[in-house]
């Protein structure tokens, strides 16, 4: 048994949970019920970020604090028991080095930015039991290249997957009635709202039935080529196009407001091969300047 190096207590209700790092690098945290919500570096493993390469949650723990792992760039996997409920903010944000997790089926959410920055990551299976993602909560994975939405969420947070570039494909459980995804493509049936767009598509056909673009939908789609924006959208929100390098024609449909900046809110002036935008006839609202 390695020898233990630092210990602590973590626990939202003092020293309800207790911690251990060894001189392995792994990190065990123990006892019952949830803990502590910290700042990044008010975090007590914080200081220990270069060290930690892998962690223990035994069972009896019911939550994973805020940034409680925030910048554990070391850290490679992760055992989660079925305890655990909740996956704070931040959670994990920066953990580089971190390839896979498994989420038990007792978390229900999933917090903003909790999976931030983890560039390595190249799989994450959301359970069942998850009913929200939060905003940002897996933006900057770069490795992620699929991911399935459960029919339990009913809420997927603003640019949770923005920055994905490897992501080519997102499913939706058939049984969804929040979400839906057609060719890879993730869709708020709600909000008629287009989310996401994975990396790899040419063209996408959006449905009649969308009436907004969301932000940074469509954000470093580097081999969509051409795209038809159909009459039915009326809103098309910050950085849907960014990066978007090989897009060379858009058709903008007759009910996009074109306010001042249209094409550099949206991030067409990013695209760097885009010769033509050709606006629907019909158009009567475009905006001062």
């Amino acid at each position: 048994m390695a020898r233990i190096i630092k210990q602590g207590t973590c626990g939202a209700n003092g020293d309800n949970l207790t911690w251990t790092l060894d001189k392995e690098g792994l990190l065990t945290i123990s006892g019952e019920g949830g803990m502590e919500e910290y700042t990044a570096s008010y975090s007590p493993f914080f200081y220990g970020v270069k060290y930690i390469k892998a962690v223990h949650i035994s069972h009896g723990v019911t939550s994973i604090g805020k940034e409680a792992l925030f910048l554990c760039y070391a850290l490679k996997s992760i055992e989660i028991p079925n305890s655990v409920t909740t996956i704070g903010d931040g959670a994990f944000t920066l953990c580089s080095a971190l390839t896979n997790i498994k989420i038990p089926n007792s978390v229900t959410s999933i917090g903003e930015r909790a999976f931030s920055g983890c560039e390595a990551l190249t799989s994450i299976e959301i359970p069942n039991s998850v009913t929200e993602i939060g905003n940002y909560t897996f933006s900057g994975c770069k490795e992620l290249t699929n991911t399935e939405i459960p029919d339990s969420v009913t809420k997927i947070g603003e640019n949770a997957f923005a920055g994905c570039k490897a992501l080519t494909n997102i499913d939706v459980a058939e049984d969804n009635t929040n979400y839906s995804s057609t060719d890879g493509v993730l869709y708020d049936k709600e909000k008629k709202t287009l989310i996401k767009c994975p990396k790899g598509k040419t063209n996408v056909e959006i449905p009649n039935s969308v009436t907004s673009i969301g932000n940074s939908a469509f954000y470093g789609c580097e081999a969509l080529t051409s795209i038809t924006i159909p009459n039915s959208v009326t809103n098309i929100e910050s950085s849907a196009f960014e990066g978007c390098k090989a897009l060379t024609s858009i058709t903008i449909g007759g009910s996009v407001h074109l306010d001042y900046g249209f094409c550099e809110r949206v991030g067409l002036t990013t695209c760097e091969k885009l010769t033509t935008i050709e606006i629907a006839d019909g158009v009567t609202n475009i905006g001062e300047r």
